[in-house]
């Protein structure tokens, strides 16, 4: 099955962020687990934050997931 490729553009925040996510796992797993593990970590949080959403207001649950984007 042949795969998707696509062009991702770099801005310098996400040049930025890359380089530090980089050196996080120098030593780790391939870059491909990685991204898999962050993409369903991002589908699992944002289940998690809507089932919240209907209990809590919006600034309770970023301040539980202690995060900037909600």
């Amino acid at each position: 099955m042949p795969t998707k490729r696509t062009t991702l553009r770099l801005s310098d925040e996400r040049q930025q962020l890359l380089e530090e996510a980089s050196e996080i796992i120098a030593d780790g797993p391939p870059m491909a687990d990685v991204i898999d593990a962050a993409l369903t970590h991002l589908v699992e949080s944002e289940e998690n934050i809507q089932n919240a959403c209907d209990e809590h207001p919006p600034h309770v649950i970023q301040s539980i997931a202690n995060t900037s984007v909600l």
